[in-house]
């Protein structure tokens, strides 16, 4: 057992649940075939799952979509084999994605139609309540405690996701809902039509967020503060760990993986396909795989370049404190005001400690203002 504390607990938002100060999240949990950076062995997963547990953490959070479904299966065969005890934990789950009827078939950048899939996308009334169905069937569970839109439907109607959300918390299915992964007005027009209309309130929304990505604090936290949601769950930090992210149609900032994790190189050119290479510590898995994919991050992976002077910075602190770059990076998000709990992610267990020991480790004003200092404005992108 290590000798890491054990995580502390905070509200979620404005709502009476609570969760771990840093939540655990499952994407790296799966099918190598949708995705081969992840762990594909459930021993192994049980492994992270009861470490993190032992640690404090007893929230999870993972997306139907997440190796077509396997990452859900593969949580709740964890909390079957170790036991763990229902009430005390708090699952999170997304949906809004098309999910392949096999867990290896990648349909990022396709058409979900060439696999036979028509209603089940989006944020449907249809939609919804068969995606609920089958994600409590996988987990195991009785009821999702937060469930998440992982996109904004621009083809439904407001009216008719938020009565479908509102139906589901009715039916027992879900305990409270929550948004991901879109633009401030979006989320606004969807929680003014739920209170305006006495339906069932969002409680949180996750976004990406991190010292290099900060675009959220100019629309989407003000919005967040108004009651009764605040900006609850940040994306980035779990993609501050060892493991990075395949980037086709989702977009997920890959260099938010890695680099304020590792000290900085010169980046390969934006025209490269990087396969399994070495960028700025990163490992970034045939994350320009396409020539779509490469066209969509042309123009963000040049961005990224004028992050170098933060990263740098994050060795500095890290180097003076003791501390790993991940913990620093991870301490930052936890100390900006409304960030309940970051979400994280690792295949490593030794990673998971590193991340865990983020809760202890206090940043002064002047080292978070030293941190923030560099950083300029970037192209609002990820919530497509």
């Amino acid at each position: 057992m290590s000798s890491v504390k054990k995580i502390p607990y905070v509200r979620l938002g404005k709502s009476g649940l609570k969760v771990s100060k840093i939540i655990l999240g499952c994407m790296s949990y799966g099918s190598k075939g949708w995705s081969e950076w992840v762990i594909d062995d459930q021993e192994e997963v049980n492994k992270h799952i009861k470490f993190a547990y032992d640690h404090g953490i007893q929230t999870f959070d993972t997306a139907n979509v997440y190796s077509n479904g396997l990452s859900e299966i593969m949580l709740g065969k964890a909390i079957k084999d170790l036991q763990l005890p229902r009430e005390e934990l708090v699952i999170l789950t997304k949906l809004f994605s098309p999910v392949a009827p096999d867990y290896d078939t990648q349909l990022w950048g396709r058409d979900p139609q060439e696999v036979g899939i028509i209603n089940q996308q989006g944020l449907s009334r249809k939609h919804i309540f068969d995606s609920v169905k089958k994600s409590l069937e996988r987990l195991q569970v009785e009821y999702i405690d937060v469930y998440q839109c992982h996109r904004f439907d621009y083809d439904t109607p407001i009216e008719e996701t938020m009565q479908a959300l509102h139906d589901v918390v009715q039916a027992g299915y879900v305990r409270y809902i929550g948004m991901s992964s879109c633009h401030a007005y979006q989320f606004h027009a969807m929680q003014n039509y739920a209170i305006q209309n006495k339906l069932t309130p969002f409680i949180s929304m996750q976004n990406h967020h991190s010292l290099i990505y900060r675009e959220e604090e100019r629309e989407m936290f003000p919005t967040l503060k108004v009651p009764p949601c605040t900006f609850a769950l940040t994306k980035a930090p779990h993609q501050l760990t060892d493991w990075p992210r395949t980037v086709v149609r989702r977009r997920r900032d890959p260099l938010v993986a890695s680099w304020p994790r590792q000290p900085y190189s010169p980046a390969v050119g934006a025209d490269e396909t990087l396969g399994d290479r070495r960028v700025g510590g990163l490992q970034l898995y045939h994350m320009l795989a396409t020539d779509a994919a490469r066209t969509s991050w042309a123009g963000p992976l040049k961005q990224w370049a004028g992050t170098a002077d933060i990263v740098n910075r994050v060795e500095e602190i890290s180097k003076k404190k003791g501390v790993s770059m991940a913990q620093v990076a991870i301490a930052w998000s936890l100390s900006k005001d409304g960030v309940t709990a970051p979400i994280v992610g690792t295949t490593s267990l030794k990673n998971l400690e590193d991340i865990i020991g983020a809760v202890n480790v206090e940043l002064t004003e002047d080292e978070i203002k030293y941190l923030e200092e560099p950083y300029k404005p970037l192209e609002v992108f990820g919530h497509t």
